[in-house]
C-alpha cells in the first residue's frame, strides 16, 4: 500500500494541491471548537473528557485528510471515528444501563458484526450505498431508543435527538458528488458541522445521565 497516494472524494476538489478543500478544510473547526466547549463541560468527568480529546482528534484527522488527501491522512480521517464510536457505545452499555465490564465488553464487539452486516445491506441500497457504513450509527442509536422508551425516556429521547441529527448529516455527506454541478463547493462541509453539533449533543447526553440517573453496575 503506498501510504502517500493521493486521491479526489470529494465535490470540492479539483486538483490535489494543499489548499484545494478550503471549506472542507476549515469547517473541521467546528470539530475542535465543540471539543473544547465540552470539555469545559464535562471535563471533570473522566470519561466524558476522554471522548472530548477524541473529538478534537476527529476534527484533526479531517482536516489532514482534506488537505493532504492521502491514504496515511485518511487513516487519520476515519480512526479517531472508530474509536468514538466504540468508547462511546462501551459507555453506554457499561456507565447509562449498568451491564457488567464482561458484557459491555462483548456488546461493544458486537457493534463489528452488526455493523459489516448493516453495511452490507446499505451498501445494496440506492442513495445509502455512498454512506453505507456511517449509517449503522443512527440506526443503532434507534434500536437503543427503541429498548429504553419506557424504562429510560429521557435517554431514550437524547439518543433519538442524535439520530436524527446524524441522519441528516449523512444525507448532506452523501449527498456532495451528486449535486456538485449545482453547488461547486459541494455539501460535504455541512456533514462536518452537523457532526460537531451531534458529538458534542451526544457527549451532553453521556454526562448528563451518568451524573443524574446512572444504575449500579451489577
Amino acid at each position: 500500500m503506498d501510504w502517500f497516494q493521493q486521491f479526489d472524494g470529494y465535490c470540492e476538489r479539483t486538483d490535489l494541491t494543499y489548499w484545494s478543500e478550503p471549506i472542507n478544510a476549515v469547517t473541521n473547526l467546528a470539530f475542535i471548537v465543540a471539543a473544547l466547549i465540552m470539555w469545559r463541560l464535562v471535563g471533570q468527568n473522566f470519561r466524558a473528557g476522554i471522548l472530548c480529546v477524541i473529538l478534537f482528534l476527529i476534527g484533526s484527522g479531517s482536516y489532514l485528510f482534506h488537505t493532504h488527501a492521502t491514504v496515511w491522512a485518511g487513516l487519520a480521517d476515519v480512526a479517531p471515528i472508530g474509536a468514538f464510536i466504540l468508547f462511546y457505545l462501551y459507555l453506554v452499555n457499561r456507565d447509562l444501563l449498568g451491564w457488567p465490564l464482561w458484557a459491555a465488553l462483548l456488546g461493544t464487539i458486537a457493534f463489528l458484526p452488526y455493523a459489516a452486516a448493516v453495511t452490507t445491506i446499505a451498501q445494496a441500497l440506492p442513495f445509502f450505498f455512498i454512506s453505507s457504513f456511517y449509517w449503522t450509527v443512527p440506526l443503532l442509536l434507534l434500536i437503543y431508543a427503541a429498548a429504553l422508551r419506557k424504562n429510560r425516556p429521557r435517554l431514550a429521547r437524547g439518543f433519538l435527538v442524535g439520530a436524527v441529527i446524524l441522519s441528516i448529516s449523512i444525507t448532506f455527506r452523501s449527498l456532495d458528488e451528486i449535486l456538485c454541478d449545482t453547488i461547486p463547493f459541494g455539501t460535504h462541509f455541512l456533514w462536518h458541522c452537523l457532526n460537531a453539533v451531534m458529538l458534542a449533543y451526544m457527549i451532553h447526553v453521556y454526562a448528563r445521565h451518568v451524573l443524574a440517573d446512572r444504575p449500579q453496575p451489577r
